[in-house]
């Protein structure tokens, strides 16, 4: 027996109550189980950073995951359904560095290494259980409690492996090179990091004097925005090819960067070449032992500034690889926190910042300073603290690129990447990468197993196996493959075994996540270890198990695996090249990107301005389904505007779906109709069936090919596309077109729709599994027996080619019918009022159909002809006129001239030029007496003249309506029969009583001295 459904759904309420059946059923248990013999089809998680609760735009990412593993599950693929957790790096430094009130390394060191690891776990139990939480609440299915972290040892171990084959392979090096570095962390910035991290930023724009030494009075002018560098500068840099020129006050500028000044003197770059000059701050020390000269550099840019560049190799990676060119000197003013050294005399404990009005102030008061403004620019800053980032001088570690740069591209021509243009984004990075710098000067992080000896040799440890063997002391208190423990292990030198410490530094966080294909499916490892991914850190947080070789062998490489675009430089490249390294092939075969998310109106979410949307309150206001549409429902290639704006838009459109349930389990429940499992397995009610059931069978076949081929190209914006136009057929023809069927409880017309709405519901399960189960359950589960008691246990619909020419021909009929109504409504009349004609023009599909144009648009005749119509066509501008460019003009001269063919399909042909039906806007005027609507190459024109007789049915219509509508509002069943009274100033609508008593179910007529149309029960 249907179960009757409220009149709109509760979505928080009802997602809980399938959370809870799922849970009591053991749903996913029991999926698992039924596709355990099944193909294999292996997906990677990317990791999670597991330092604060689920949000909305994590959400995202993990819906995409769920949908396609959950569309793969019911076609009975089998899957490994890990989930994973970033545990390690500065995601989670500074959240402890902030709740504990720390500022700078020298405090974390003060407050104790041991302690601030053991927070820094915390914040990763904590956050990795608020997550899961979070997940499961929007739906997601995954093995959870078996989840990989990437601190167990376990992993560290694994990229203790690569490190060392890495080094076999000699690519690891230790580089000495100016590079970015993060000031209040303390540590260097590897160039993938830099990726979205560059912000707008105001400032100070400097042109100073460098006053040359063998020409008295005469000054090189150059301009930087950094004025804490001019400390460090060594050389003067000119463009040789460009000219020159000298001022009258002696300053010496590009001439092409001053058009209006009046030069004395003017002499190509090359000339300049060789000219000493005094250093801005010679007298603070290093920059006294340098002699300053005017160097060439092709590179220096006419677009903005002098013309001249000042260069500090120790500042700059530009000018540090300048320095190494032509032997200039390198001057490193600020240590790790950015405050200068001491030898830099008054600047010295001055942070870069800081020291930038002193500097400026002191330019000034020695006649050096040319102008000082303010200067809107792009500039990187930390991606997580948000400090702006400098130049450093900086010893760190890297991995040297040369060798394995061509291996990664051919390994990427094997990747299937959606959109495509990520997959070129892949390779731009590849091809330009520079040396992947792997070291950090930080303390909760992998700890680099590099041990140099003082003989000269580097070991570097690839296990913990190898680390315990040749440890010289402190294994007793290696609680974890961490810092503080790890750095009171030494180790004997393979060389000369002497003892030989490890360095300070901890490795790049993508390092972690990077070596996930390995770690978790037991890459080489010749033994299965229950529980044994648990390790270190890990341990009691996970059950997951290291497995042996032979795993890895049949899972690797994904099949697939989806994230953001801006990690094509992250996790897909650190994935990428240790795969390469490892075993020369990509890690995955297929991989889908999708763009940022902004809030509804276009703007990024931030707490401070008020729009950030946490995913607990998105849940409770709008719920997982509707959250999960948003996401599903953007084309990948676009950012995603994202609030609850949109989300009560998708909540409406989705009550579409609803009613239709609804008005099936009500008539349902009337006619005590029994569903037959059957018919699904069939394909088709096993019923006699009217041309219309046979549609909506044929559109629902439609539906299936549609969404699969969506989910097969990773587009999930093409499955919810095809379901909202699938389910619009429904409810506003097949069930609209049907009613007076179910009214009379035709049994083939009730199997028929719950066949439709089941097969589209087991199609958009992936999408919306709350909605599909619960609406799986009212009409299925509780109403047929024998049958799944999940819509996740049901299987995929067999896919068959529809039938496309009964489907061509009911959507040309819908397009005359949806004309019609565009002209009717152009007319002012509403759909209650009959018409007297219609005339069809190029819809030779719906001639058959006549009856059911008449009925749909209440117009007594209908007609297939020429339509007699004024066609006005203009371009459509924002369309025409990139296309066109010059040649619009013309274009538009011949469309008002009416001197155009028009085509089939909405097209046009004019002046050369063929425009499709999205490039002109069209326009037709009917003769007097009629309304024109047109489309697409079909015409329709409706007679708008009402005699009489059409008026009077047209009160009619509106008295049905007035009295349906009152039933509804009095909370009649629908079954319920009536005595009706009318005023007495609509007696003459009685001569349509038989009509009036049928669609008002009223057993009695009358007319009285009423107001308003009364009913009572009868």
């Amino acid at each position: 027996m249907f179960a009757p459904l409220p009149d709109k759904p509760d979505h928080d309420a009802l997602e809980r109550e399938i959370l809870a059946l799922w849970e009591s059923k053991e749903t996913f248990a029991r999926l698992r189980e039924q596709n355990a013999d099944g193909p294999r089809f292996s997906f990677f998680d990317g990791p999670v950073t597991a330092n604060k609760s689920l949000a909305v735009h994590t959400s995202w990412g993990r819906t995409l995951k769920d949908v396609f593993q959950r569309y793969k599950a019911l076609n009975g693929y089998h899957q490994r359904y890990q989930n994973g957790f970033d545990c390690q790096g500065l995601w989670i430094e500074v959240g402890v560095e902030r709740e504990l009130g720390l500022n700078s390394k020298r405090e974390i060191e003060e407050f104790g290494l041991a302690e601030f690891s053991r927070r820094c776990r915390e914040v990763v139990v904590k956050s990795a259980a608020e997550i899961t939480e979070g997940s499961i609440r929007l739906g997601q299915w995954m093995d959870w409690g078996r989840d990989y972290f990437t601190f167990s040892d376990t992993n560290i171990e694994y990229i203790w492996k690569f490190l060392r084959i890495v080094h076999e392979k000699g690519w690891l090096f230790k580089g000495h090179r100016a590079t970015e570095w993060c000031p209040r962390c303390g540590t260097s910035i590897s160039a993938h990091e830099l990726h979205g991290s560059y912000v707008d930023r105001v400032d100070p724009s400097l042109f100073v004097r460098f006053r040359l030494l063998d020409r008295p009075g005469e000054a090189v002018v150059i301009w930087t925005t950094t004025p804490w560098t001019l400390p460090a500068n060594v050389a003067a840099a000119v463009n040789p090819t460009s000219t020159y020129g000298r001022l009258e006050n002696g300053d010496w500028v590009a001439v092409a960067r001053y058009p209006d000044e009046k030069f004395l003197e003017q002499l190509p770059g090359a000339e300049l070449v060789g000219w000493r000059y005094e250093g801005p701050f010679d007298a603070l020390g290093p920059g006294g032992e340098v002699e300053h000269r005017v160097i060439p550099w092709d590179d220096v840019s006419m677009e903005d500034g002098s013309g001249v560049v000042h260069i500090a190799p120790g500042c700059g990676a530009e000018d540090f690889e300048l320095s190494k060119a032509l032997d200039l000197a390198v001057i490193a003013p600020v240590d790790e926190a950015g405050h200068f050294y001491p030898t830099f005399g008054w600047l010295h404990g001055l942070s870069t910042g800081d020291a930038a009005e002193q500097i400026i102030g002191d330019l000034d008061d020695r006649g050096l300073l040319v102008e000082a403004t303010r200067h809107e620019h792009r500039y990187p800053e930390c991606w997580r603290c948000h400090t702006p980032l400098i130049f450093r001088l900086s010893d760190d570690w890297f991995i040297g690129v040369d060798e394995v740069r061509q291996p990664l591209l051919d390994a990427n021509e094997t990747v299937e990447w959606t959109p495509e243009y990520m997959g070129k984004r892949m390779d731009d990075w590849l091809r330009n990468m520079g040396d992947w710098n792997i070291s950090r000067r930080r303390y909760y992080g992998l700890p680099l197993p590099f041990y140099p000896c003082s003989c000269g040799h580097l070991n570097v440890i690839g296990s913990r196996a190898e680390l315990e063997e040749r440890a010289v002391e402190g294994l007793d208190q290696l609680e974890e493959l961490r810092r503080p423990w790890i750095d009171a292990v030494p180790i004997r030198c393979e060389a000369c075994g002497e003892s030989a410490t490890r360095i300070e530094e901890v490795g790049d966080v993508w390092l972690d996540a990077g070596i996930v294909p390995f770690s978790t499916l037991g890459w080489e490892n010749e033994e299965f270890v229950a529980g044994g991914y648990g390790t270190g850190a890990a341990e009691g947080l996970t059950t997951a198990d290291l497995p042996t070789h032979a795993t890895w062998e049949e899972w690797f490489p994904a099949d697939w695996v989806s994230e953001m675009r801006e990690q094509i430089r992250l996790w897909f490249y650190s994935q990428l090249f240790m795969s390469v390294a490892l075993t020369g092939r990509a890690p995955f075969r297929k991989v889908l990107g999708y763009e940022k998310m902004l809030d509804e109106h276009g703007k990024e979410m931030h707490g401070s301005w008020g729009n950030m949307i946490s995913a607990t309150d998105a849940f409770a206001r709008m719920g997982a389904d509707v959250m999960r549409w948003q996401y599903c429902a953007q084309p990948p290639d676009r950012n995603l505007l994202f609030g609850f704006g949109p989300a009560q838009e998708i909540k409406r459109r989705l009550l579409t779906l609803w009613n239709s349930a609804k008005f099936l389990g009500d008539y349902g429940a009337i006619e005590s109709f029994q569903p037959a499992y059957a018919d699904l397995e069939l394909g088709r009610p096993d019923a006699d069936l009217q041309p219309l059931d046979n549609w909506l069978v044929e559109r629902a076949a439609q539906l299936v090919a549609e969404a699969e081929a969506g989910y097969e190209r990773w587009l999930t914006i093409d499955v919810t596309r095809a379901f909202e136009a699938y389910v619009d057929d429904l409810s506003n023809w097949y069930i609209r077109r049907s009613r007076r069927r179910f009214w009379d409880g035709e049994e083939a017309a009730l199997r028929t729709l719950w066949f439709g709405i089941v097969q589209g519901l087991r199609v958009i399960s992936p999408v919306m599994p709350f909605l599909a189960e619960h609406l799986w359950q009212a009409l299925v589960t509780d109403v047929v027996q024998g049958a799944p008691d999940s819509v996740f246990l049901a299987g995929w619909p067999e896919a068959r080619t529809p039938d496309l020419a009964l489907l061509a021909e009911v959507a040309e009929l819908r397009r005359v019918v949806a004309l019609g109504h565009q002209a009717r409504s152009a007319s002012g009349l509403k759909l209650r009022q009959p018409l007297r004609r219609i005339v069809v023009e190029g819809a030779p599909l719906a001639a058959a159909h006549a009856a059911e144009i008449a009925e749909e648009l209440r117009v007594k005749e209908v007609e297939f002809g020429h339509v007699d119509a004024e066609l006005r066509v203009k371009p459509h501008l924002p369309a025409l006129g990139p296309k066109l460019g010059k040649e619009l003009g013309v274009v538009r001269e011949a469309l008002q001239a009416g001197d155009f063919e028009e085509l089939d399909g909405g097209r046009f042909r004019v002046a050369g030029h063929e425009l499709s039906s999205d490039e002109v806007l069209v326009e037709r005027a009917g003769k007097e007496g009629w309304a024109v609507a047109g489309d697409a190459g079909v015409t329709v024109a409706i007679e708008i003249a009402v005699d009489d007789e059409l008026a009077l049915e047209g009160r009619v219509y509106e008295l049905i309506h007035r009295v349906n509508t009152k039933r509804k509002d009095e909370g009649l069943e629908l079954t319920d029969r009536i005595n009706l009274t009318i005023p007495a100033a609509d007696d003459e609508l009685l001569v349509h009583l038989d009509w009036i008593a049928r669609e008002t179910l009223a057993s009695a007529v009358v007319s009285g001295t009423v107001d308003q149309p009364v009913i009572e029960r009868a």
